[in-house]
This record gives structure tokens, sequence and C-alpha cells, in this order.
């Protein structure tokens, strides 16, 4: 199994124990539909993805998964509060224009939002910038500035004080160290690699 699958394995492992079989859950930036097909097959979830990406909204379609092309907050605010069970974001926090609103938006029509994000302040990542003075290049950021899209980097502290400034309640937390496989316990946001949380207002 590659590094990239296993990664991925775990990531889900974790969000998949934190939904509740048979619930209704939203996957914002969905992508290829692999989390929601996992999530279908290991709790009954009842699925549903959005992403600006035809070609992957294609691939969610061919997997059996209802999934839609287009903006996730004015897709979101076609639905009354609290009609999803979960929604999740798996990778997608860092790409997003207004971040804040979004999951505003979120915890508005979700009773729980997920949010996994590599945690911008490992160690590695702070190497590079102080010995190299320029972008992460790791097996965390994989590739060169002219490469990647548009991105946020949030770091954990980040995104804890967003969480406490906003009165955000975080339920659970995970934090996975530099292989984004074992648990960190300590010093995550030097540590971690990978951070997962849940939250509720």
């Amino acid at each position: 199994m590659s590094v990239p699958t296993i990664k991925r394995t775990v990531d889900m492992q974790i969000i998949a124990e934190w939904v509740a079989p048979r619930s209704r859950v939203l996957d914002l930036g969905c992508g290829r539909g692999v989390l929601l097909d996992y999530l279908k097959q290991t709790k009954d979830v009842f699925p549903v993805g959005v992403d600006l990406d035809f070609d992957k909204i294609s691939a969610c379609v061919r997997r059996g998964l209802i999934a839609y092309q287009g903006d996730m907050t004015a897709f979101m605010q076609a639905f009354p509060a609290a009609h999803f069970d979960r929604v999740i974001f798996s990778r997608t926090l860092e790409e997003l224009s207004a971040p804040g609103a979004v999951i505003a938006e979120a915890l508005r029509v979700g009773k729980a939002v997920t949010v996994g994000f590599v945690n911008h302040a490992y160690w590695k990542n702070r190497a590079d910038i102080f010995l190299r003075g320029r972008k992460p290049l790791n097996p965390v950021y994989t590739t060169e500035w002219f490469e990647s899209r548009p991105t946020n980097p949030v770091s954990i502290a980040d995104f804890e004080h967003f969480c406490a400034s906003q009165k955000i309640r975080i339920t659970r937390r995970a934090h996975l160290s530099g292989n984004w496989k074992t648990p960190c316990g300590f010093a995550p946001n030097l540590l971690a690699g990978y951070a997962l949380y849940d939250l509720t207002r």
C-alpha cells in the first residue's frame, strides 16, 4: 500500500469512528468520493457530496453517490438548519477563499462538523522555511509553489484560536504524527503532521 493510500485510510478510519450509522452526511470538497463511498460502505450513511470539479463529480456518480457540482456555500444555503447530521471538510479547509464563513454555514446546516487539515506548523515545515527560505517541500507538502493550488496554510494553534474566538465547541480532536498514522499526544502544534477536529455550536 502506498504512503498516500495509508494516509487516506487512517484519515477515513478516524472520521468513520465519529460518524453515526445511517446518518445524513455532507462532504464539502468531496473529490472523487472516496471518503463518502467508505462511509456508505462502513456506516450505511446517506451521503451527499459537493465539489467544483466536474470530473470529480462524475467519478462520484460512477460510484453511485449523490454529488453536485458548484459552490459549497450556495449549496448549503438551500437547506434548513441542522438538515445534515454531519458536515465534513476533509483536506478542504486550506483551499477555501473564506474558510471562517464556510465553517459558520456548515455549523448552521449540520448538527456536527468534522474538519481535517495539514498542520502548517509541523516542525519539518518550519525547518524548510528557516533553513531553505522557501516553501516547504517534504512528505506533507509535496509540490513546488508553482504547482500548488491557492491555499490558506493553517496550524493547529491557528485553528484552535479560531474556534475559541468564534465560540465554536471542539467536542473531539485527533492529532497524527508526521507519518499521518500514529497518534501525537505531545506538543501537537510542533510534532503533528495532520489534525482532525469535531465541532459543534
